[in-house]
């Protein structure tokens, strides 16, 4: 089994839009490329948005180079982006965008969930592109709550959502540009599970929820804290504490160069100077 790296916490909050705070839970401006191919992780709620609330979220922005991989585990996001994708994004789904070369959109809180008001909870993972892949076309996968493949733990342990990658032989759903898994998991108290890493893997778990133990090691993860699993060894057992909501995430580290600014990924600091300046002259994310 994999053993524990570190744990890294960070309290920092920071506003999204007009949204309310989201806690920055890692960035790769902080850990460099320790998380590879992960470059970072924004929990915004849980929280309560009042009815008729005038709090929209994110207006339009670009990104290029890289994914957003949007969760909404409560409340309802309205998407709108610049090469014709949109759509509501309700309670368990998924939406797996591919910023590549260039795209602008908005993340805004459904008109109707803004109306009714009610509980919000939502994680946004960046996962980065390999170099060759950066430039290439832009693509949307909306991943509804009924298509990804669930599978529920034997003795009422609680359950696996397969979001990326593959779970006792059930392939999940989204389409990657390198191999991952990328598991939605909930670990009821005093039950173990044995979630799969290969060797040589970044391995990171995010505790949504709930306080757990990684096998033979002393140290607690509690909530909303990240675990940075060792690349030695294959597999992660972890055991709940208490009822716990994680977010697993393995795969191979690029091995490439990062080099980033606000909203886009790439490996130079020239491509990111191409990036302004396709968006100055009215080119980004026209196709």
């Amino acid at each position: 089994m994999k053993s524990l790296a570190f744990i890294h916490r960070n309290d920092t909050r920071f506003a999204i839009g007009d949204f309310y705070p989201a806690l920055s839970v890692f960035s790769y401006q902080e850990l460099g490329n320790t998380t590879s191919p992960f470059l970072l992780l924004d929990h915004l709620g849980p929280g309560i948005l009042e009815p008729k609330s005038n709090k929209k979220g994110v207006h339009e922005h670009p990104h290029r180079g890289f994914e957003t991989v949007t969760f909404v585990f409560a409340g309802e996001l309205e998407h709108q982006d610049s090469i014709g994708h949109g759509g509501i994004i309700k309670q368990g789904d998924v939406q797996w965008m591919t910023a590549a070369s260039g795209v602008q959109h908005i993340e805004h809180f459904s008109p109707e969930f803004r109306e009714q008001g009610g509980y919000f909870e939502m994680v946004q993972l960046w996962v980065n592109l390999p170099a060759k892949d950066k430039m290439s076309r832009p693509r949307y996968q909306s991943l509804s709550n009924n298509t990804i493949p669930k599978i529920l733990l034997e003795h009422d342990a609680g359950y696996v959502r397969i979001v990326a990658g593959q779970f006792e032989n059930i392939q999940g759903i989204a389409q990657t540009f390198s191999p991952m898994n990328v598991f939605d998991v909930h670990l009821n108290k005093g039950h173990q599970i044995i979630l799969p890493a290969a060797h040589e893997d970044t391995t990171l778990v995010y505790l949504r929820r709930g306080k757990a133990q990684f096998a033979e090691d002393e140290d607690l993860l509690e909530e909303q804290a990240i675990a940075m699993m060792s690349s030695f060894e294959t597999d992660v057992s972890i055991t709940a504490l208490e009822n716990c909501d994680i977010l697993f995430l393995s795969a191979p580290p690029l091995q490439e160069p990062v080099n980033g600014h606000g909203f886009f990924v790439m490996n130079s600091y020239e491509e990111i100077l191409q990036a302004y300046e396709d968006l100055k002259t009215g080119v980004f994310g026209k196709y």
